[in-house]
């Protein structure tokens, strides 16, 4: 039986001015340095000791259970590379925080344990709960708690145990959390304690209080949960002071699906056609990029991306709309 792993040494909470507690760019790696992974706990980051820690799988099941995490580790491993973006703030739904980074997970597909549950025909949704609890906007002693459908939840869902090679910090998860590719971070619940089977989703403060907005072609309010179309540009840096010459303009691109096109704009001017990475079999991030001779001066550039899906990025006021970068290129 595997040992458990050994959280990393890492402060449990990121320290003031820690890169981590803010939007963080991308950076030049195609997978992003744990250190500069976000970190985002409503009601703090709890302490956990993995030689007690269990998950539950329960609810809607034939075969209700627990597990440690030595019977976890003891299970075949996989790897997924996906990129990793956090909605923002659940009171200013259309306010861009552009935080994103693209990860190397360790661990197992949730259907994994499913399989070992034997759900019933009557379970519809799957419940994860978090082992983070406190109070939050007027309610007490509540626990994170994210649903989707079972049949989302048994296709798309991961169990990380490790990111980047190196088991999972205590600042993001560890021992065990979730992890749902294509949807926003806020649907991949950390600090796991238990996945329940229910025939209806769970009315609770994350799941139909907060994190909900309308989508276009909706009336009412939608849980949020798949990614936008969305760019951020890498270089040059907000504020830059470039050489004379060819610049390079760098980004990267992502949405819940393949990005097939990403487009630059030089000020204000047309939009002009980026070379694209083609994305890979995992859902990851896609790099772009444009060269231009610009005189010197002022100017600033934008970028937008459209995906399979035939969504573009919009122009300025929502929450995913065109990255702009103002920057000066000198004598």
């Amino acid at each position: 039986m595997t040992a458990p792993p050994t959280a990393a040494s890492a402060p449990l909470t990121p320290p003031p001015g820690d890169p981590s507690l803010a939007d963080p760019a991308p950076g030049p790696d195609f997978v992003t340095p744990v250190d500069n992974v976000f970190v985002r706990a409503h009601m703090g980051v709890p302490e956990i000791d993995a030689s007690t820690w269990t998950l539950s799988v329960e609810g809607l099941v034939e075969r209700p259970f627990r597990i440690g995490i030595a019977d976890v580790l003891a299970l075949p491993a996989e790897q997924l590379t996906a990129v990793h973006e956090c909605f923002g703030s659940p009171f200013r739904p259309e306010t861009p925080t552009r935080a994103v980074t693209n990860i190397e997970w360790t661990g197992l597909p949730l259907a994994t344990l499913l399989a070992r549950a034997v759900p019933l025909a009557s379970a519809r949704h799957v419940r994860f709960e978090g082992a983070d609890t406190g109070s939050f906007q007027g309610d007490d002693n509540v626990s994170y708690v994210k649903d989707l459908p079972l049949a989302t939840a048994r296709r798309d869902v991961f169990l990380a145990h490790g990111m980047n090679g190196e088991p999972l910090r205590p600042r993001h998860g560890y021992p065990l959390r979730a992890v749902v590719p294509r949807m926003f971070g806020t649907n991949s619940v950390k600090w796991l304690t238990r996945i329940v089977l229910t025939d209806t989703r769970p009315e609770h403060t994350f799941t139909t209080r907060f994190y909900t907005r309308v989508l276009p072609g909706h009336d009412t309010p939608q849980p949020v949960r798949e990614v936008d179309v969305s760019s951020k540009l890498l270089s040059p840096a907000p504020g830059a002071e470039l050489g004379p010459g060819t610049q390079v303009f760098r980004g990267r691109a992502w949405s819940s699906t393949e990005v097939v096109s990403v487009e630059v704009s030089v000020d204000e001017g047309p939009w002009e056609r980026a070379h694209l990475d083609v994305l890979g079999a995992e859902p990851t991030w896609q790099g772009f990029h444009l060269m231009r001779a610009l005189p010197p001066g002022p100017h600033t550039v934008r970028s937008r991306a459209r995906d399979r899906a035939g969504r573009v990025q919009p122009p300025p006021g929502s929450r995913n709309s065109v990255h702009e970068v103002a920057f000066t290129v000198t004598d």
